[in-house]
């Protein structure tokens, strides 16, 4: 006897605007998308989608004599990265399958890079729905099969269909996915099924689920066998006036409204709780209605009894008075995933999921994380990156991921770096520049400390003070000028030392490029010295002269070119000087 399967979970996942809601919408022959703000998907969505509404939407399903075992499909349409990354479980995805939405006419986009990588680091087996084939110019929807419509369009629209095709299926092949047409694929497990498809037309909609059923049916086998005990993963925290509603996904077993759950925390206690309210997504439809008790796999909204805040991704069970088992269980589910180093940057996101997604990324990208966790940049998080600064100054960021700063936080921050984005590769690529430019940094101050370049233009019309010390105005027309600068004249002449800058009146250390400012150099007559002369410039040795040519990737334009009129000066008297 076979045992008991639940409806495989299906996300639905891809760059904004490429239409996947709209794919649910042609599945589900609804029109949520219209009623969303900004046509853009706002909140996570489960649609429960039974059996005989598959069949109903797919007649191939019958025609091609797949026998269903399935009860039907658990959909998820997701926002961005958010429900996506929060759909997963100890081992990898809690998604079974997924359908990778792309534009046929606009390629692989930033979010659909994103996708790709969650999907690969969670094995998660996927499709491509190839959406708005509508949108190639002429197109004309046949009443046939899908590769019937395909291969009887004109030559004019074959042909950009085909450059359209071959070139999104190059792009998907530097991602290592080998992919084909799904009428050309007589094994699923070697290659992905690229389905095209019009989510307005609806063409292509049922050879998509035919696809899915057929992949469910014949790959996930023993994945989808029910076991008695109730297991899940908060989706999302929904605060309401009176309470906080949960929205989250029973993947396993059966949860009754009067069991006990436990659900994990990062603080390594188990939150206990019991269930107030009980409700269940109804099938093809958007509203939830209550319930006693709840069958895997399905889309539930709770309310509990304990007020702790619950975070999102969060794993949660059954509680059979067995708090020291579960605090283990979770400890190693949650240890697995978020593993830190003794010294590292801070990183933070809105779920576990997320967290964990740019965990792997950082580890990818060699950067180590000395503090991670969930919710928004707090006043601890800077506090602790400041300490960071004294350590190592790349380890002194905060990574925020779909993330916002708090206002203390916001308060305190000063020169603490903060980078935060909600594409989770946009963020790590902002990372390795900033250390990129941090590194460079670094090794500049450490170049100019052996010596400074500085370029001096005499303003001969301010001269405060002739001699005992000078005091006279100067215009930094290359490199800095600090405080201590050893200065020589154009003929190789050293002038002397800069004792004080006065920029506005206020005493300064440095001054930079364009800035005009007194300065007094004791030991010198300007009347006799200085009144002739147009520039002064740092006083360099060779040596430090060939460190800065041999790092010149490191200085800028104006600073190269102060050091070439140096070199200029030094070699009037010694030919090979700094050769």
């Amino acid at each position: 006897m076979r045992s008991q399967i639940r409806q495989p979970i299906i996300t639905v996942a891809g760059h904004v605007d490429h239409g996947k809601t709209s794919i649910l919408d042609a599945l589900r022959s609804s029109s949520v998308q219209e009623g969303e703000a900004g046509g853009i998907t706002q909140k996570i969505s489960f649609t429960s989608y039974p059996v005989e509404n598959l069949k109903k939407a797919c007649p191939l399903i019958e025609k091609s004599g797949i026998n269903l075992n399935i009860p039907g499909f658990l959909l998820i349409d997701t926002p961005g990265h958010a429900a996506f990354t929060n759909l997963r479980k100890r081992g990898g995805s809690l998604a079974d399958l997924a359908v990778l939405v792309i534009d046929i006419n606009e390629g692989i986009k930033p979010q659909t890079a994103e996708v790709i990588q969650i999907l690969k680091l969670n094995k998660t087996p996927f499709v491509i729905a190839l959406n708005k084939i509508d949108k190639i110019t002429g197109w004309r929807k046949s009443g046939g099969s899908l590769k019937k419509s395909v291969e009887s369009q004109n030559e004019r629209v074959s042909q950009e269909f085909l450059e359209k095709y071959y070139t999104l299926q190059g792009a998907l092949q530097s991602y290592s996915l080998d992919t084909d047409l799904f009428y050309n694929i007589s094994d699923f497990t070697k290659k992905i099924a690229l389905v095209p498809c019009s989510a307005a037309t609806h063409e292509g909609i049922p050879e998509l689920i035919l696809v899915i059923a057929g992949l469910s049916e014949k790959f996930l086998g023993k994945r989808l066998e029910l076991h008695d005990d109730p297991k899940g993963v908060m989706l999302e925290v929904k605060k309401e006036k009176s309470a906080s509603a949960i929205e989250a996904i029973l993947y396993d077993g059966e949860l009754k409204r009067t069991d006990e759950i436990a659900v994990a925390s990062l603080t390594g206690e188990p939150i206990i709780t019991k269930i107030r309210i009980l409700e269940e997504i109804k099938p093809i439809s958007s509203k939830f209605e209550p319930k006693e008790k709840v069958a895997a796999s399905t889309g539930i909204r709770m309310q509990l009894t304990e007020k702790t805040e619950i975070l999102p991704g969060m794993p949660f069970l059954k509680f059979k008075n067995n708090f020291e088992e579960i605090k283990n269980l979770f400890k190693k589910e949650l240890g697995e995933s978020i593993q830190t180093e003794k010294q590292g940057i801070i990183a933070k996101a809105d779920s576990l999921g997320s967290l964990e997604a740019l965990l792997v990324l950082l580890k990818q990208s060699n950067v180590s994380v000395v503090k991670a966790g969930i919710g928004e940049i707090n006043k601890s998080d800077v506090i602790n990156a400041k300490a960071n600064l004294d350590i190592n100054e790349l380890d002194s960021v905060i990574v925020g991921f779909n993330i916002g700063i708090s206002d203390d936080a916001k308060e305190i921050l000063g020169k603490t770096k903060v980078i935060t984005n909600d594409i989770v590769y946009k963020l790590i690529e902002d990372l390795v520049l900033w250390r990129k430019e941090k590194i460079a940094e670094i090794e500049k101050k450490r170049l100019m400390g052996l010596s400074t370049i500085c370029k001096l233009e005499l303003l001969h019309q301010y001269v405060f003070r002739n001699t005992k010390p000078a005091i006279f105005g100067v215009k930094v027309s290359g490199g800095k000028l600090i405080k201590n600068l050893s200065m020589i004249d154009e003929n190789d002449e050293k002038i002397g030392n800069v004792k004080n800058i006065q920029q506005e009146k206020n005493s300064v250390d440095e001054s930079g490029v364009g800035d005009e400012v007194a300065i007094s150099i004791s030991n010198v007559n300007y009347e006799r010295q200085l009144k002739e002369k147009k520039f002064l410039y740092s006083n360099i040795g060779e040596s430090q002269f060939k460190e800065f040519k041999k790092n010149k990737d490191l200085l800028n334009p104006s600073e190269i070119k102060v050091l070439q009129e140096i070199a200029d000066i030094k070699r009037r008297t010694k030919e090979d000087w700094g050769m």
